[in-house]
């Protein structure tokens, strides 16, 4: 059986409908959910772009059934920008993505809709994404997916550091490669 929701059958399949801000069970203190990605274990915030065609709309649910078909359990992001700079819900932050092989345990990924030529609305939304990440997990470093050696993707196809310059969130910056 393959559950409506990637994770909890009794969530909806819409990601913008998933209870993104309670977890699924209370632990006892110390003790660790296997799949769950705590605050305090991020380290990285990582940029990514869908690759798709710059005059293509989707969103979180388009890529959400994209990923489904690749056999996975559903969205591997956290937050998804469209072009117009709507930011939607993928997986939620306390789950552990799959968008960074390797790396999957202790970061959160942001995806901007499109290949090369990114809105000024997108850019803006990214740097509010960042923000908000910053606060929960503010030692992460904010890098871009082609910054680890375990990809040969181009992803984002932008310079992340540049772009975090440009917005005062330099402070964070992957300054050091990520280990592989």
């Amino acid at each position: 059986m393959t559950p409506d929701h990637p994770f909890d059958p009794d969530q909806p399949s819409d990601p913008a409908a998933w209870q993104a801000d309670t977890p699924p069970a209370v632990l006892a203190p110390g003790e660790h959910c296997p799949g769950v990605l705590e605050p305090a274990a991020v380290r990285h915030l990582v940029v990514h772009c869908s690759a798709t065609d710059d005059d293509v709309d989707i969103g979180a649910r388009e890529i959400h059934a994209m990923h489904l078909g690749f056999d996975w359990h559903g969205i591997g992001y956290h937050r998804v920008v469209r072009r117009d700079g709507r930011v939607e819900p993928g997986r939620p932050d306390y789950w552990v993505g799959a968008h960074v092989y390797g790396q999957n345990e202790s970061s959160l990924g942001v995806c901007l809709i499109g290949r090369d030529s990114f809105t000024p609305a997108q850019f803006d939304a990214l740097e509010d994404v960042l923000r908000t990440w910053r606060i929960a997990s503010p030692g992460a470093r904010i890098c871009g997916h082609c910054d680890f050696s375990t990809t040969t993707k181009t992803c984002p196809n932008f310079d992340v550091q540049a772009f975090c310059t440009s917005r005062g969130l330099a402070d964070r910056l992957a300054g050091e490669l990520p280990p592989t």
